[in-house]
C-alpha cells in the first residue's frame, strides 16, 4: 500500500526511482523495495517522501482507491 502510493505520487511528479533516492540520500534499490513492498520507510522517512513529492504522510500512508 505504502509502496504503490510512493510509485504512484513519485510518476505523477515525473521523478526516476534515482532522483528520489538522491533527494532521500538512500540507494535506488532501497526505493524499489518500497515500491514493490518488499520493506517500508519509517515514520522520518515517510515525512522526508512527504516533502520532497509534496504530499501528505497521510496520502503517502493511505489506500489508494481506484
Amino acid at each position: 500500500m505504502i509502496g504503490e502510493n510512493i510509485k504512484a505520487i513519485r510518476k505523477n511528479k515525473g521523478m526516476t526511482q534515482e532522483e528520489l533516492a538522491i533527494k532521500l540520500n538512500v540507494a535506488r534499490q532501497t526505493i524499489s523495495k518500497w515500491e514493490k513492498g518488499l520493506t517500508v520507510p519509517d515514520a522520518e522517512m515517510v515525512q522526508k517522501i512527504s516533502e520532497i513529492l509534496d504530499a501528505s504522510p497521510h496520502a503517502i500512508k493511505s489506500r489508494i482507491t481506484r
